[in-house]
């Protein structure tokens, strides 16, 4: 910014003296005005002209540029701060869903409130893109960390789930913690 503000006290301090100098050689030939003198000076301006334009493109397309990319860096901060946030969340989400399974299924007003917040928080992160990982459809390597083999189920199949793993906008937050046949 401070060196475009220079460029440009500069370019206006070049043109008040070539405008101080063609004054001066206006005024000490005033009387030998030539038509090739006025056609010698309508092509210098118009070579300053042509300059000025470049110099304007320019600046404009480096206006763009930093404009992308403080929108792209922008972008990229906003969905890592969502991401941290998230983070942090399924801990919640997952002491609640220990809270249901403690509970041995005894109904009670207490459970159901659970119950309730645990779907209300789920909700809401599916609304802001976050999923939970998909492991019926057997093993897959991207989605699911298998931290164990389950001898009763058959190869490249999941036993048993002991965590649930998470996508944020179909990027994975947290890989799955599964049990997988051998």
């Amino acid at each position: 910014m401070a060196t475009e503000q220079n460029e440009q006290a500069q370019e206006l301090e070049q043109e008040q003296a070539e405008q101080d100098l063609a004054q001066t050689q206006a005024e000490s030939e005033q009387a030998e005005v030539s038509v090739e003198s006025l056609q010698e000076i309508i092509a210098q301006l118009e070579g300053d002209l042509k300059l000025e334009k470049a110099r304007t493109a320019n600046a404009v397309y480096e206006a763009q540029k930093s404009v992308e990319r403080i929108q792209r860096e922008s972008q990229k901060h906003k969905d890592t701060v969502l991401e941290k946030f998230a983070k942090e969340l399924l801990d919640t989400v997952d002491n609640l869903e220990r809270a249901i399974i403690a509970a041995n299924e005894e109904e009670s007003a207490l459970l159901e409130g659970v119950k309730l917040t645990l779907k209300s928080l789920l909700t809401t992160l599916e609304k802001f893109g976050v999923v939970v990982v998909d492991t019926s459809n057997g093993f897959n390597a991207e989605f699911h960390q298998a931290v164990g083999i389950d001898a009763n189920v058959k190869a490249n199949e999941i036993g048993t789930v002991l965590q649930k793993g998470y996508t944020l906008n179909s990027r994975l937050l947290r890989p799955a913690m599964v049990m997988v046949g051998a």
